[in-house]
């Protein structure tokens, strides 16, 4: 297949040669690795790159990904990471519009007419380029293995080459993206190429309020599958409806050359690795176990976020060990019941939450595991049980240590379209997407897809949501429906609808707003509301802020169907710099980067500084979630 740079003005391509996506699930050759947490079957792939900026398309070296290029004069840069932290291109801090509003001219393919406009982005001047080159020697354990390439986050669009073969597209700046090179990696020496470019049409439904980077900012990883491997796996933990039993089912999908031959054994073990129950089952494609009853199971819950353990092994016909998965999960119920109030495990969900982006003062959003492990610490010490993912799929890690941490999730989609439908503070749609528009249709749901496909087993979700401020219309009452369709043990929002009501019974369980007065959240309950009431945004803690929070507490007492909300948000979005009058380290926010435009200290409107130090209104966040723990 040949690349083509038009590919970035059609949103109607967004993935080609990827994989499908598929459970966060890890892998190890045997038991010794996992318990070191250190796959042979994984070969990292951080680190220097060779690196070339290049301002527009136009300007990009057109034969970087050969073999025989020379790229000597390249710059280096630092994966994982973002483009303008390297010192290229221009930080912009942005939040409703889109970064090129007033400068040029752009409306999403399809909205003004129904056609695509071309060169929209593959010829603009304002569409910055980064070529990446890795040159790397192929690890021993790799060799005769199939070998898959996965980038957990590129912004914003990506092509790759291996060893002067093209490999593939991928858009969706926050999900996995995953391609086979098998048939072009070779033992020794390889070279890989990425061209990352700043802008696609992905660019009008990633218009989060947030600093516009581009770049490779998550990990990359080379995966050897070995001769039989675990693609997917789905597991249904379900409680019974008295509270004190349930039932362990799960499904697998496996590829291999040796899959007929393959044997699979299931153990199941306690917080304490007891022994529960196991199972083995000959390997085929799709495998389903027998499902396992459990008489008495410990109940995943905020302050008890009890875990059980799974753990697979594949074995060839030989009685060889080829893969060994682990994976924890729990046992929760959430019910939305006749009364319209939403329950976990039997008792009314109240959501004391954040909303929280990822964000480092000196790396933004290319985050570390230590920061986040730090997130969850400040969360538990202050009475927050619950983080919804805005706007995007978090890193992998968060999941997990969300489930350990007993931190309620409402796992948001990559979408927001803010710009496309609201202008300078007015509602105006005409040329919004998704909306209702079919060609834009196929991108939207293929992110629901992968948010769900990527995250399924994670205990701690009780919410899929849809995206956020993306106006509504068929599109998003499609992707509600796949949630619905996949997964009947979890709920949906999305609080656009409340602009569409005529799709409010097709879109979100709950009414969603934003930054609503309690006075009208009153009204709206004892009106006999249709679903319960989440504010998935409120109080804004910019500034001298928060002080009304009690105003908002008091309703949980008087009203079961209000069930809590989402502080925006958790963290500054700042970034350190060096004064050049004092030469220290200080923060600085929006605007102070000399772009326009920006929205300036719209940024800072965290409960922490961007330096992790708490702010003051999260004294006031502690002592008010702490009455309905």
């Amino acid at each position: 297949m040949i690349p083509d740079l038009k590919w970035l003005d059609d949103p109607e391509v967004f993935r080609v040669n990827q994989r499908p996506a598929h459970s966060d699930h890890y892998f190890y050759k045997n038991s010794a690795e996992l318990a070191t947490g250190q796959s042979s079957y994984v070969q990292s792939l951080n680190g220097p790159w060779q690196f070339r900026y290049s301002a527009t398309p136009q300007e990009r070296p057109l034969d970087f990904y050969r073999e025989d290029f020379d790229a000597r004069d390249f710059d280096m840069i630092k994966v994982p990471g973002h483009i303008e932290l390297a010192g290229y291109g221009q930080i912009q801090y942005i939040n409703t519009l889109y970064p090129w509003e007033g400068k040029t001219f752009r409306r999403a393919p399809y909205t003004l007419s129904d056609q695509l406009t071309p060169g929209i982005f593959s010829a603009a001047a304002d569409n910055s380029v980064g070529s990446y080159l890795k040159e790397f020697d192929l690890s021993p354990e790799f060799i005769g293995k199939r070998t898959i390439i996965q980038f957990q986050g590129v912004e914003e669009a990506c092509y790759v080459w291996l060893n002067g073969h093209f490999i593939g597209y991928a858009e969706d700046s926050f999900t996995p993206s995953e391609f086979d090179l098998t048939p072009y990696i070779r033992s020794g020496r390889n070279r890989l190429a990425v061209r990352v470019y700043k802008y696609s049409t992905a660019a009008f439904i990633e218009d989060q309020d947030m600093f516009r980077f581009s770049g490779i900012f998550r990990d990359v990883n080379l995966l050897a599958l070995p001769a039989v491997h675990v693609d997917d796996l789905k597991m249904t933990p379900s409680v019974d409806p008295d509270f004190k039993s349930g039932r362990f089912e799960l499904q697998l999908k496996l590829s291999g050359a040796a899959l007929p031959t393959a044997q699979l054994k299931l153990a199941l073990f306690d917080q304490n690795n007891q022994l529960l129950a196991q199972q083995t089952q000959t390997a085929a494609e799709k495998v389903t176990f027998e499902p396992i009853d459990f008489p008495k199971v410990t109940l995943w819950q905020p302050e008890d976020p009890y875990l059980y353990h799974l753990q697979l092994e594949v074995r060839d016909q030989t009685g060889q060990l080829l893969e060994v998965i682990p994976y924890d999960f729990g046992f929760r119920r959430v019910e939305l019941r006749a009364d319209k109030v939403i329950y976990v495990n039997d008792q009314r969900l109240i959501i004391n939450g954040v909303n929280r982006h990822e964000w480092s003062a000196e790396t933004g959003r290319a985050i570390t595991l230590a920061e986040m492990k730090a997130d969850i610490a400040t969360m538990k010490a202050n009475n927050i049980n619950a983080d919804r993912t805005c706007h995007y799929p978090d890193q992998i890690p968060w999941y997990y240590l969300c489930d350990q941490a007993g931190i309620y999730l409402m796992a948001e989609t990559n979408l927001e379209s803010h710009g496309s439908w609201q202008k300078m503070g007015a509602i105006e749609p005409s040329v919004n997407v998704p909306g209702s528009n079919p060609h834009w249709l196929a991108v939207v749901l293929d992110r629901a897809r992968s948010n769900y496909e990527t995250f399924k087993n994670h205990t701690a979700i009780i919410f899929w949501s849809l995206g956020n401020e993306s106006f509504a219309g068929e599109d998003i009452a499609a992707m509600n429906q796949f949630f619905k369709d996949s997964d009947p043990t979890r709920l949906t929002h999305y609080e656009g609808v409340v602009h569409a009501p005529e799709l409010k019974a097709r879109i979100s369980d709950v009414e969603s707003r934003m930054y609503e007065r309690p006075a009208n959240i009153a009204a709206y309950l004892e009106d006999e509301p249709a679903k319960p009431f989440i504010l998935c945004e409120y109080m804004h803690d910019m500034g001298n802020s928060l002080g009304g929070l009690k105003s908002y507490i008091d309703l949980l007492d008087r009203y079961d169907m209000y069930q809590g909300g989402f502080i925006w948000d958790f963290i500054d979005q700042a970034l350190f710099v060096v004064d050049p009058l004092t030469q220290q380290k200080v923060l600085r926010y929006g605007g102070d980067f000399d772009e326009r435009h920006a929205d300036y200290e719209f940024s800072g409107d965290g409960l922490l500084f961007a330096d992790r130090q708490p702010k003051p209104a999260l004294q006031e966040v502690k002592y008010y979630y702490g009455l309905h723990k």
